[in-house]
């Protein structure tokens, strides 16, 4: 599974998590509905920001796509004057449009979700890729509008950013798999969409359903993986990370993990060599410090 160096840092964090025996999935599952607030009521508010440890995060932004500033939590995190300066441009001219140039105002929406993916406000983009997907719906307009929903869910730092964005990819990947069935990098990450919800359990139906189509799927064995370290299961999750690096040795994320699992299972020399050969792929420093201090303490 090919991955951004912006994954890769979170991935490297939420290692160090795990091996210290923390849980980056929810203790506690809490229905959807149940969440304090909505990612739109009554037209009157869209998309959430993004409010991620490793994404910048502003506030959010009103029903006409109205920026609102920073979040308290990280207000520094803002996107820079010219982007923003650009994206309100695009926001105007959205707000001043209407449905009898649809052509017009779709263009505006994709301009819009495109610079919003950009500054990663991925929420945002998801949102103006829905509208377009609103207005012309099909299997490739979903996913991308669903997508955009599942990097903002990626990197959501609560709970309730967990369900409520977790419950937009539910409804969008449905809309995806209902257009095609085996679309299955769709299924992949509603799979995971479904940990965040009141019923894990489909969601790891789902990864299962994609190995049975493609036993070779790289993001579904990593996710499988990456669940088994999370619920202790370490003897499972070398299996999947092992049968990941079979299918593709160069994956840095899968190595990685493989020696984190190892790692909690006792295999020290087995784990080392999973690292040195995660830290051997990348040049990122980030990676290679985060290895050195894995090996530390396996020495």
């Amino acid at each position: 599974m090919a991955t951004t160096s912006k994954h890769q840092l979170l991935i490297l964090a939420l290692a160090v998590a795990l091996v210290a025996g923390l849980f980056l999935l929810p203790k506690v599952i809490v229905k959807p509905k149940e969440a304090k607030g909505t990612l739109a009521q009554d037209g009157a508010r869209t998309a959430n920001r993004d409010n991620g440890a490793a994404a910048p995060s502003v506030a959010s932004v009103d029903a006409m796509g109205k920026p609102v500033g920073a979040t308290a939590e990280q207000p520094h995190m803002t996107i820079p004057a010219a982007q923003r300066s650009e994206i309100n441009g695009l926001l105007a001219k959205y707000k001043a449009s209407n449905s009898a140039d649809l052509t017009g105002r779709l263009r505006l929406a994709q301009e819009l979700a495109a610079k919003y993916k950009a500054v990663e406000k991925f929420d945002s983009a998801g949102y103006y890729y829905e509208q377009v997907a609103l207005a012309r719906p099909g299997e490739q307009a979903w996913k991308r509008a669903a997508d955009e929903y599942f990097e903002a869910y990626s990197f959501a730092a609560t709970e309730e950013r967990q369900k409520l964005l977790g419950a937009k990819c539910q409804e969008l990947y449905g809309k995806v798999l209902k257009n095609n069935p085996d679309n299955l990098d769709a299924k992949t990450n509603l799979g995971m969409a479904y940990m965040a919800s009141s019923n894990p359990v489909q969601g790891i139906t789902l990864l299962r359903e994609v190995l049975a189509a493609d036993p070779r799927n790289e993001k579904a064995l990593y996710n499988l993986g990456f669940l088994a370290i999370q619920s202790s299961q370490f003897d499972r999750a070398v299996e999947r990370f092992q049968e990941l690096i079979k299918v593709n040795a160069e994956n840095v994320n899968g190595q990685f993990y493989l020696g984190v699992a190892l790692a909690q299972t006792g295999a020290k020399e087995e784990a080392r060599k999973a690292f040195q050969k995660a830290k051997s792929l990348s040049t990122d420093p980030a990676l290679a410090a985060s290895v050195d201090e894995q090996l530390q303490k396996l020495n």
